[in-house]
């Protein structure tokens, strides 16, 4: 077990959230993913990391089959410009690597906006490649205290 792993499943215990680490190995689509993981793809949530400004991050939980809209982003946040942070920027203020960023156990307590198209189970990252937490969406969002809201649109 990796020490992203570690975090990331301790974290999800300490706020009460019920999950089943699923240890996949390698994958290279979302659908691969999705079978490896046992679900479809759209219950994979990709959890994105957003800059608003300098050191003004947050998490952004889009399904797998969807990206971030981001006129839809930027009008529920109030702001004119976002950006996404490069791979090594996104491990320094989270401390995992891109491709398996999850909030539960980064570093900092960034704010959480939940696509509303996440519910159900799902299946999250859960800080290391090829590993995954089977959860309730209902249970991710209110532990994070994440804003749900309408910010993404389908894959082109």
């Amino acid at each position: 077990m990796t020490a992203g792993e570690e975090r990331a499943a301790a974290a999800l215990t300490a706020a009460g959230v019920d999950h089943t680490i699923v240890r996949h190995g390698p994958v290279t689509s979302l659908e691969e993913a999705a079978r490896a993981r046992g679900v479809t793809p759209d219950r994979v949530i990709k959890t994105l990391v957003v800059r608003r400004g300098p050191d003004d991050y947050l998490f952004v939980l889009v399904p797998g089959d969807r990206q971030i809209s981001w006129p839809k982003l930027r009008t529920l946040l109030g702001v004119n410009r976002l950006s996404m942070p490069d791979a090594g920027t996104a491990r320094d203020v989270t401390g995992y690597e891109r491709g398996t960023i999850t909030p539960f156990g980064s570093l900092r307590l960034w704010p959480v906006v939940a696509d509303l198209r996440v519910d159900g189970t799902i299946s999250i990252g859960a800080g290391a490649h090829g590993v995954s937490a089977t959860v309730s969406a209902g249970h991710v969002v209110h532990a994070l205290g994440a804003a749900v809201a309408d910010v993404t649109d389908p894959m082109m």
